[in-house]
């Protein structure tokens, strides 16, 4: 696996290649600031309303595990030369994460293609898993995502 701060560029995406994120702890805190702005729904905002639900206590929106996987990809993770710019993608979260996880992003490079039509990038496809401190995956997704050639580099 590589961990990486240097920007990323098409020529550096090879399929199987791994990248690792650093980590990000979570806590209650921080669930229930996110939930109040953008997921206000009882199971994110209280654990004793969260207890009577399907998860048992205070879960983080998807969302914010979407948010943190984010950025988590873009500082350490996957730190692709301009940005991460995607095209379209699938997600889905297997378990809920909570207030005492530490996530940290496993991701793999599943396809790469140079663009005929624009030489100077291509679209590369990524599927990432979040996981917490126990190797448990929070979440995965699969996103296509628009990746700069090397300056230099079209011909």
């Amino acid at each position: 696996m590589t961990s990486t701060v240097q920007p990323l560029y098409l020529e550096d995406m090879a399929v199987g290649r791994r990248f690792q994120s650093g980590e990000h702890a979570m806590d209650a805190a921080q669930i229930i600031a996110f939930a109040q702005q953008f997921d206000p729904q009882p199971f994110h905002m209280d654990d004793a309303a969260a207890q009577g639900t399907l998860f048992g206590g205070l879960a983080a929106s998807g969302w914010h595990t979407a948010a943190i996987t984010m950025r988590l990809q873009v500082t350490t993770g996957l730190p692709v030369a301009g940005g991460i710019i995607g095209a379209s993608g699938d997600v889905a979260w297997p378990r809920p994460t909570r207030p005492t996880d530490v996530l940290h992003v496993v991701s793999e490079v599943m396809e790469v293609n140079p663009s005929r039509s624009k030489p100077d990038r291509g679209m590369v496809t990524i599927r990432s898993e979040t996981r917490n401190q126990n190797g448990e995956v929070l979440q995965i997704s699969t996103v296509r995502i628009v990746v700069p050639r090397r300056p230099g580099a079209a011909s």
